[in-house]
């Protein structure tokens, strides 16, 4: 019977194999959370990769040891004869041979050795028959088994030494792994923003519910992401104390003698430089840019999460009553902002400057009496010629970039459809009962066939009605926002550059998000919370629900599409709702009610299907 053996990796070649396997374990989840979102750090990723791996393959090679090669050779071509040849043939052949390849003779003492074997194999019965069977004339040979470690690993030599590295491999270095990532992962949210930044925005939503651009832009910059103490990414540079004065005076007033945590901290007020000097498209030193390139990384995801905080007090207002909710004012400034941040505009400024190549000087033949284009829809929706006449001041070559970054815009075809499903009728909208609103959004890109122009003039129309009926209702409640001082007039004269999304080359590509949401904006409240669009490439439908109010009456609400990058494509369709009485609930309905001859009768016919039966049981007595 065949036996066992075990050998160890003594010569270290298949400990290798362990190794790769093992450390692939870590390897691969590890790129795939590394991987880089950027297409220029990914090369730089590969570059490494491919220097790291030749190094790897050079010293393999070099360090390679040779192996043994086993060749298993059969002894009938040993002897040159064909398997299955009597003995006799089997030893005249063998004489043959043994003749010519003696030693004694001047014949190869190795063949020699060769042959004597396969004589003595193939004329043992015994032998013969193992080799046919097994392979071996010996019998089946041992089974062994493998272990891709090296020796002294189990040698009892080195037992204190492997047992010191596995104590501090599990006891103390596994530990300190695990304790440092969960007390890590236990400060950030799920959206990986700190949970002390969270708290922040919840404080002073809450505290001013009627947020303002400009304390909207304090809050952004306090959050703790730019802090050192929290966030390592985050640095204080000894070079600020010269820079950030400097750029302080040139942009004015930004209420750096307020004096209320933590606005007046350093790290704040650096942020709340960098991220202004970036609307205002003012150029920084090196040090500085890198900086303002962090912030402004940071700043869409922070802008999301104050969305959200806003929305959850708005949640527990409407539910629980006595709190104060945000204002509307206050989340669609965030949303503004999202705009701003990402094309390095301020609000004041036309949307016009996210295209190439414009620069504030050549906004006044855009705006004139003669074409009145304020909007990119507007610029869509001229004519080849006059568009052409009016960018007279564009060369051929810069106006075939501007009609092609227009081209890659946007432009999302919004149809809604109201509806209470789960109800005998969809069409009947009652007090209390949940009113879905089903939006369909087609993203098209914009152009300048004849087709588009309508769709797009007409849309803009509306949103200009609508628009306008917001700034007349919501005047009161930004009565503290800030009006265009001189300063922002001389940071117009700044180059105008182009800045289509926060993508530089070291930087993250931003994608084109968009929120969707309905608001009644006469009360300056949100109907339904803002639903966060980021799938959105041909056509996507998203169903908004909202309880219908408790009284009865004609309410007008707004259907409103914002983008998170593009400023100018905002959409507002209004919702006309008529909400009737429900139905009064009954308290006995029919098909609960038995009439009581229904139960007697079913009784009747009990009983004389009984009587029955005890007949039929005498009878056949």
């Amino acid at each position: 019977m065949a036996g066992q053996q075990f050998q160890y990796d003594d010569s270290g070649n298949t400990f290798f194999y362990f190794l790769t396997s093992f450390v692939g374990l870590i390897v691969i989840p590890a790129t795939y959370y590394l991987w880089p979102r950027d297409q220029n750090a990914e090369q730089l990723r590969l570059k490494s990769l491919r220097r790291v791996h030749g190094r790897c393959l050079w010293y393999r090679l070099r360090h390679m040891k040779s192996q043994q090669t086993y060749c298993s050779y059969c002894y009938y071509d040993t002897l040159h004869l064909c398997p299955g040849v009597s003995i006799a043939e089997i030893k005249k052949q063998y004489r043959v041979l043994s003749l010519k390849h003696h030693p004694d003779k001047g014949g190869d003492e190795a063949m020699f050795m060769k042959l004597a074997k396969a004589y003595s194999a193939l004329t043992n019965e015994e032998a013969r028959d193992n080799w046919e069977k097994y392979g071996n004339p010996d019998g089946p040979r041992v089974t062994s088994f493998g272990i891709a470690l090296p020796a002294w690993i189990v040698d009892q030599k080195n037992s204190m030494l492997v047992l010191l590295v596995y104590g501090l491999a599990f006891m103390v270095i596994l530990p300190v792994v695990v304790g440092t990532w969960w007390y890590r992962s236990i400060r950030y949210s799920g959206d990986q923003i700190l949970i002390n930044t969270t708290q922040l925005f919840m404080h002073f939503m809450y505290k001013t519910p009627t947020m303002n651009m400009k304390r909207l832009v304090m809050v952004l910059t306090a959050a703790f992401e730019f802090d050192p103490r929290s966030n390592k990414e985050a640095i204080i540079r000894p070079t600020d104390n010269i820079e950030v004065p400097q750029l302080i005076r040139e942009l004015g007033n930004i209420n750096v003698k307020k004096k209320e945590p933590p606005f007046c901290y350093p790290y704040s007020l650096k942020a709340r430089v960098l991220l202004l000097t970036h609307l205002a498209r003012m150029d920084v030193s090196e040090n500085i840019e890198e900086d303002q390139r962090f912030v402004m990384k940071k700043c869409p995801a922070l802008l999301q999460e104050i969305i959200n905080v806003g929305c959850q007090l708005t949640m527990m207002a409407t539910s629980r009553g006595g709190l104060r909710a945000p204002r509307l004012t206050s989340i669609e400034n965030c949303m503004k902002l999202s705009q701003m941040v990402v094309q390095g505009l301020q609000e004041a400024k036309s949307p016009l400057l996210q295209l190439p190549h414009f620069e504030e000087e050549h906004l006044r033949y855009c705006i004139s009496k003669k074409y009145k284009v304020r909007t990119l829809p507007d610029l869509v929706s001229l004519k080849d010629s006059d568009r052409r006449n009016m960018l007279r001041f564009l060369g051929e070559e810069k106006y075939d970039e501007v009609m092609a970054v227009l081209g890659s815009i946007p432009y999302i075809n919004m149809e809604t459809k109201l509806q209470v499903l789960d109800d005998e009728d969809s069409n009947n909208v009652t007090a209390g009962s949940i009113v879905t609103v089903t939006v369909t959004l087609r993203r098209k890109r914009m152009s300048v066939s004849s087709i588009f122009r309508d769709d797009v003039a007409s849309a803009s129309k509306v949103e200009e009605d609508d628009l306008s009926d917001k700034g007349s209702e919501s005047d009161e409640a930004e009565g503290n926002k800030d009006s265009p001082s001189e300063r922002d007039e001389e940071s117009d004269k700044q180059s105008d550059t182009e800045v289509d999304e926060i993508a530089g080359d070291d930087e993250e590509e931003k994608q084109e998000w968009w929120w969707l949401y309905i608001a009644d904006r006469k009360e300056q409240t949100l109907v339904s919370m803002p639903n966060h669009v980021c799938t959105l490439k041909d056509t996507e439908e998203v169903e908004l629900k909202f309880p219908a109010p408790s009284k009865t009456g004609n309410y007008q609400y707004s259907v409103i599409l914002r983008s998170d990058s593009f400023m100018g494509l905002d959409q507002i369709k209004p919702l006309k709702l008529e909400v009737h009485e429900a139905k009064a609930m009954m308290d006995n309905h029919p098909q609960w009610d038995i009439p009581e001859t229904e139960e007697e009768e079913d009784d009747q016919e009990d009983s004389d299907g009984i009587e029955e039966s005890e007949e039929d049981e005498e009878d056949n007595d």
